[in-house]
């Protein structure tokens, strides 16, 4: 995508270009625009642009003085004059100073649009082998490797975007570790990219959750293992060093390509278990399975009623649940009071991982002083307990994140109707609150300012438009509720950091 920067002293002529042209189509985005030379000139030096459109006789600077200012520092700079003056003394200058085209007023749209192609051709065949930016290669890297380690990519198609990112995949065997930090660190994917080791690659990355995933693949399972555990181990050494503290988990060694999801749902697994190893420095998966104390592999409950009765908030229901559950397991052959231990932790985990999937954060206090109870209880009884107190304390958290009814009701309207012009003053009208009010409500209860979460919302909605559909960018752009393709342009890239089109092709 292409940027375009336009400067007109009449209002109209700037207003008919952004209308008259589909941009998106030819690869431009509109970024800018100035009503004399001089505020163009200082736009453009903060506003990077690859195309000019420029009229000539224009108040403080023409035209022409514009182009030879910006041609001081940015050379490449493509223009294109647009004019009232068939003069030739005009013309001789400009093509002086390498303009694409001399465009007479009023603008013939067929020889602008014309224009524009041609000059996009030029600055295509200019970077034919187009290196992808950094922000770009982070995002396609942390979208294609959570992709992967989730299972949500055809083996071929991975293959592609492997090599395009250049992923060192060609060894045997995977091992994936997760490095969680305090909320607000998110740790450094380059500092762990650095470790050059024998035996193995390192393929680092943030995944959803704002955790440090590192992918090691190896050569050899057993020493590789041991070198990528000693490379974690100075890791955090060097963090604590810094005053920095985290959480290092490993999955399980599994064979490549096919089974590095596996890896990373063990690793994601073990994690949890430093509520009950809050010393620990390291937690290994492999080791806990090997003690015993993970039953995810052979678990005899419901889960998925569980999970139903948590979003539900039926408090009394999942209580009943749990002893339900606890009287049929005593009457299982070959039960014993470790094993029920082991189920009970795996109840503990999996409710603290379904809090997490519903709020996005951690928390592991919660649950702590349960976990201890559990670890000490010598009883079924006791055992029943603490499972009933951690699904307590689960179904209460969520309960006490319910919002106001009035936010609740504007939430559910920004949801359900987000493609609508939707403003403060028109909602307080309808929920008769004053809107100064309302907005000071809405803050409070969701951290953010009504218009930040409203674009926000929009633009996750196109970013799975743009993932699901093969509708044009000015179609989503609308489809969301922006009317305005250049403004949809600059909110996606705020809040992306890259623009809708960028986005698209990195998918």
């Amino acid at each position: 995508m292409y940027r375009v920067f336009l400067a007109d002293d009449e209002p109209f002529i700037i207003e008919g270009l952004y209308d008259i042209i589909d941009w998106a189509a030819l690869g431009l985005e509109i970024v800018g625009h100035a009503g004399n030379g001089q505020k163009a000139l200082d736009a453009l030096k903060r506003t990077p642009a690859d195309i000019l459109i420029t009229d000539i006789s224009m108040p403080v600077m023409t035209g022409l003085e514009l182009i030879r200012a910006v041609r001081e520092w940015n050379p490449g700079l493509k223009v294109i004059i647009l004019s009232g003056f068939n003069e030739f003394d005009y013309l001789k200058e400009g093509m002086q100073l390498g303009i694409e085209n001399y465009l007479l007023k009023p603008i013939d749209v067929q020889e602008l649009r014309s224009t524009l192609t041609t000059t996009t051709d030029k600055l295509n065949a200019a970077q034919a082998e187009r290196v992808l930016g950094e922000q770009d290669m982070r995002i396609l890297k942390e979208h294609i490797m959570h992709r992967w380690l989730t299972g949500q990519i055809a083996p071929n198609e991975f293959d592609e975007r492997a090599e395009l990112l250049q992923l060192q995949l060609n060894r045997s065997y995977v091992l994936v570790a997760l490095i969680r930090f305090p909320e607000g660190d998110a740790g450094e994917a380059d500092y762990v990219a650095e470790q050059k080791l024998p035996g193995l690659s390192v393929i680092p990355f943030h995944n959803m959750d704002g955790e440090l995933v590192v992918v090691f693949t190896l050569d050899e399972p057993t020493e590789g293992k041991r070198t990528a555990l000693e490379m974690l181990a100075r890791t955090k050494a060097d963090f604590a060093a810094a005053s920095r503290s985290c959480r290092i988990s490993l999955g399980s060694v599994e064979r490549l390509p096919y089974e590095a999801a596996q890896s990373y749902a063990h690793a994601k697994k073990a994690q949890e278990f430093f509520l009950l190893y809050p010393d620990n420095d390291i937690l290994d998966y492999e080791e806990i399975a090997v003690s015993g104390e993970t039953a995810g592999l052979d678990f005899p409950l419901e889960w998925t009623e569980y999970s139903k009765l948590i979003l539900a908030k039926d408090k009394d229901g999942l209580l009943a649940r749990i002893d339900q559950d606890y009287e049929w397991l005593l009457t299982q052959e070959g039960m014993t009071p470790a094993r029920l231990q082991q189920i009970s932790v795996e109840l503990m985990i999996r409710f603290k991982m379904e809090l997490k999937a519903i709020k996005h954060t951690d928390s592991s206090e919660l649950y702590q002083e349960a976990f201890g109870t559990l670890l000490h209880a010598g009883t079924v009884d006791r055992m029943a307990d603490a499972v009933k107190t951690v699904a307590g304390l689960t179904v209460d958290s969520l309960i006490q994140d319910v919002r106001s009814p009035v936010i609740q009701q504007v939430l559910k309207l920004i949801h359900d109707s987000y493609a609508e012009e939707l403003s403060l003053k028109t909602l307080s009208g309808q929920f008769n609150i004053h809107p100064v009010y309302l907005g000071h409500l809405f803050h409070k209860e969701t951290g953010e300012n009504f218009t930040e979460y409203i674009n926000k919302y929009r633009i996750e909605k196109a970013k799975t438009m743009l993932k699901e559909t093969h509708l044009k960018v000015q179609e989503i752009a609308k489809t969301v509720g922006y009317w305005e393709t250049s403004y949809f342009y600059k909110q996606f890239k705020k809040y992306v950091g890259i623009s809708p089109t960028d986005y698209k092709g990195l998918l």
